[in-house]
């Protein structure tokens, strides 16, 4: 990318769900804090990818970003435009611009529509072509995601799950949008679908100019797709980086633990392994501090007491954590 210009920016989000108890189900003092205070940019063109174990919060950023999930505060300007402050009819037209692609294909398509209306839907939405082209486009977004144009009055079980997953690619192209978020695509998929789906989102993404926001837990398929990656820890952006810098020289010590899991081909190549101890705290009751200070093997008496500050440290780099600080 020559010039980059910013297509997506999130300042501060942070999603908050209301703990509830009791015979009538009121709202208790505490929350579960699953997004808390991300910010990020992506640029146009480019592949960001959000890593993180289950349960750190990156499924919920990315549908905090497109209203999914409503936001608990924070701002999500795309196109220089804030999300979070458009009506629901406002929101409705932006849709078309933002698409998404989810982890379980199946669950994301109705079994009781043939894959022609399922592709065919989004242009209905939004008045794209008319009823004679829209079959045409159709036909020819399948050809294009590798599906044959006769299997168009199929249902969704009569699909593998790779298949499934090309018809919710799709279904997200057939109304061009400028940006995908895509939700752990392919960690539902046999290995050797994955890297032809994967494959596919890079070719599309030439072809079509997209940009998107790959959310995953696989730093080896991150790796392989991303441009930048940010690392998420109990609903913290903890480490934001372009993928060469990360994978050669992680910074905060939760990306060197992840880092050191990866397997590698070579025998020759030996590898620390970092053993994190205990578990991930909880996000409803989180750790004073920093977020990880419970699990850091180079955890200071400052890291129990102050949250690190998010920020850049070098060049391109972004880190929280006090020992860059």
């Amino acid at each position: 990318m020559s010039e980059k210009n910013v297509l997506l920016e999130v300042k501060g989000l942070k999603k908050y769900f209301p703990i509830k108890g009791g015979i009538f189900g009121k709202k208790v003092l505490k929350h579960v804090k699953a997004v808390e205070d991300v910010s990020f940019s992506v640029y146009q063109g480019e592949t960001f990818g959000i890593v993180g174990e289950s349960g750190c919060g990156k499924s919920t950023t990315g549908r905090a970003i497109l209203r999914l999930l409503e936001p608990t505060e924070g701002q999500v300007l795309f196109d220089g435009v804030d999300l979070a402050n458009l009506s629901t009819k406002e929101m409705r037209k932006k849709r078309k611009d933002l698409q998404i692609v989810f982890q379980d294909p199946f669950a994301s398509l109705n079994p009781r529509m043939k894959i022609s209306k399922t592709i065919e839907e989004p242009m209905n939405i939004f008045d794209i072509h008319d009823e004679k082209e829209r079959k045409i486009e159709v036909r020819k977004l399948m050809e294009r995601v590798g599906l044959k144009p006769e299997y168009v009055n199929r249902y969704p079980h009569e699909f593998s799950g790779g298949q499934r997953q090309r018809i919710g690619i799709a279904r997200a192209l057939s109304v061009q949008p400028k940006l995908i978020i895509a939700d752990e695509p392919v960690s539902a998929l046999d290995v050797s679908v994955q890297s032809q789906v994967l494959n596919l989102m890079k070719e599309l993404q030439r072809e079509y100019g997209l940009t998107y926001v790959f959310i995953s837990h696989d730093l080896s398929v991150v790796k392989h797709l991303c441009d930048r990656i940010g690392v998420m820890y109990l609903g913290n952006m903890i480490e934001l980086s372009n993928k060469t810098d990360l994978y050669e020289e992680p910074l905060h010590p939760y990306t060197k633990a992840l880092l050191s899991a990866v397997p590698t081909p070579s025998l020759k190549e030996k590898r620390e392994r970092i053993i994190l101890k205990g578990s991930v705290p909880s996000p409803s009751n989180p750790p004073s501090g920093c977020v990880f200070h419970t699990r850091c093997t180079d955890c200071m008496d400052i890291c129990k007491v102050e949250k690190p500050k998010f920020q850049e440290v070098k060049k391109g780099r972004f880190v929280a954590c006090h020992l860059y600080q």
